[in-house]
C-alpha cells in the first residue's frame, strides 16, 4: 500500500493548490494576500473585475501613515463569481509579486462574543 502512495505522488503539488476550493463554505467576499503595498484600491478592483460585477475592493491600510499593509477584501455580487476569481487569481503573479487568494473568513456576532 505504502509503495501505491508514493507512485502516485510523485508529482509535486504546490502548497497553495492543496486545498480543495470546492469543498469550502463559500461566499462572495474573498481575501487577497501578499499585494504590492504600492497596489491601490481602483487597481484591486480592475484587477478582479474581469471575473464578475465587484462590490467592494478595499485595501487594509496602516491607521498612521495609510499605506497599504499588502493585503485586502474583494466581495462580488455573487458566489460564482468569487470562485471564479478564486480559481483563476490564487498563486498568479501580480506586480512581480506571488499573490494568494482565499474565502474571506467572516464571523458572526455570537462568535466573536463566545471567544472574548
Amino acid at each position: 500500500m505504502m509503495a501505491s502512495l508514493l507512485v502516485k505522488n510523485m508529482i509535486p503539488t504546490p502548497w497553495f493548490q492543496c486545498f480543495n476550493v470546492s469543498s469550502r463554505k463559500f461566499s462572495s467576499q474573498l481575501f487577497v494576500s501578499r499585494l504590492s503595498s504600492y497596489t491601490t484600491d481602483k487597481e484591486l478592483k480592475k484587477l478582479f473585475s474581469s471575473f464578475g460585477i465587484v462590490k467592494e475592493a478595499r485595501l487594509v491600510k496602516d491607521p498612521r501613515t495609510q499605506r497599504p499593509k499588502g493585503f485586502g477584501f474583494v466581495t462580488y455580487e455573487s458566489e460564482n463569481e468569487a470562485q471564479k476569481a478564486l480559481k483563476a487569481m490564487n498563486g498568479r503573479m501580480v506586480d512581480g509579486r506571488l499573490i494568494f487568494v482565499e474565502v474571506a473568513k467572516t464571523s458572526t456576532h455570537k462568535e466573536k462574543k463566545a471567544t472574548s
